[in-house]
């Protein structure tokens, strides 16, 4: 057994009845013990949200973590935390206490979101991202944020996402995975996988559906994805109803990576409309079951289907996503340059390589 022992830290984790909350941290984790690492996790693995839960959870969260600080912190040569607040100040903590290695990878949320809702937490962000040993940022504007904005020198930051897992995210026949998703008829497959927030542009997805709709067009949308705000989530299904799309869009609720994976192949496209996005390892994944992927032009999105690996719409603009939805549904020369490219990008990105890059981060020297 490889005597490299690395903590990761993380207030998000998969749980049994959760397996798909940050999921993306597990895959990883997975794949570094594959390389004989002893890995082990500090965790929140209850999505809930509310005053009362969030406290709860983050206090136990909290007191665990000063518990292995103080009573076997200083067996770990790596401190790895994920988002930089605040999984980032518990790191610190190790760092500070122990001389561990810290290394924060920053998701966009902790930045675009947490560092601004208060000065102390801007302040706080910064010190964390300045205090670390390495930052690393899961895609392109990200990176730029951290040099620019929190004034972290560039030697110290490194551009690496999350990966694909290509041994569970790869092509299936078409018909085979629409037989196993249960779908029938010939109408197109648009798909949404994330969470169920505002965020994520699902108001402006349901405009385009009407749109399409007008057009004639018979698609059909599936949400596989949490449903983070009840509120908001009303909102929409109010929307669907309004509009009359009731038999045209479906709920299918959290779903496990498999089976992700098989209604990615059986989709004819899918569709991330994000206000914000950090990186968008779904559209990775969709890449590589070879789906087209339709993504707006914002965050690590424009990155990352830049060079015709997806098709990029305009942000907030339901009319422009609507045209790019029919566009890649219907012209054979542009679903398959998009798959052609996508399965490039999909292949650079594949987890192994990136597993290979981050066990350099994490040791340096070789050691």
């Amino acid at each position: 057994m490889n005597d490299k022992k690395v903590l990761v830290i993380t207030n998000m984790y998969p749980g049994k009845e959760n397996p798909s909350f940050g999921i993306f941290v597990k895959n990883q984790v997975d794949a570094l013990k594959q390389r004989n690492l002893q890995m082990d996790v500090l965790a929140i693995t209850n999505p809930k949200s509310g005053k009362v839960n969030v406290i709860k959870k983050y206090f136990i969260w909290f007191f665990r973590a000063i518990l292995i600080l103080l009573t076997k912190g200083k067996k770990y040569q790596v401190i790895h935390a994920h988002y930089v607040f605040p999984s980032g100040y518990i790191g610190l903590l190790f760092k500070r206490l122990h001389k561990s290695r810290l290394i924060v990878t920053a998701h966009g949320g902790d930045l675009d979101k947490m560092a601004k809702k208060s000065p102390k937490l801007l302040k706080l962000t910064t010190t964390i991202l300045q205090s670390a040993d390495h930052v690393i940022a899961v895609g392109d504007q990200l990176y730029h944020q951290i040099v620019t904005d929190y004034s972290v020198n560039e030697q110290n930051v490194s551009i690496l996402n999350m990966g694909v897992n290509r041994h569970i995210f790869k092509p299936v026949d078409k018909q085979l995975a629409k037989e196993q998703c249960g779908l029938t008829g010939e109408a197109p497959i648009i798909l949404f996988v994330g969470n169920l927030i505002e965020q994520k542009g699902l108001l402006d997805l349901i405009d385009a559906m009407v749109i399409l709709q007008s057009e004639e067009t018979n698609g059909q949308l599936y949400l596989i994805g949490a449903d983070k705000d009840p509120a908001f989530k009303k909102r929409l299904e109010h929307k669907i109803m309004e509009e009359h799309l009731q038999k045209r869009v479906r709920f299918l609720g959290i779903k496990e990576q498999a089976e992700i994976a098989t209604w990615m192949c059986a989709a004819d496209c899918l569709v991330l409309p994000s206000h914000i996005e950090g990186f968008g390892l779904v559209a990775l994944e969709a890449m590589s079951c070879g789906t087209p992927v339709i993504g707006t032009n914002v965050g690590g999105l424009r990155y990352l289907l830049a060079k015709g690996a997806g098709e990029i719409t305009p942000v907030l603009n339901p009319e422009a996503l609507a045209k790019s939805i029919l566009n890649v549904l219907y012209s054979k020369e542009k679903r398959n340059l998009l798959i052609k490219n996508g399965n490039k990008k999909a292949e650079e990105n594949d987890q192994e390589r990136i597993i290979n890059r981050l066990m350099e981060v994490y040791f340096p020297t070789g050691g």
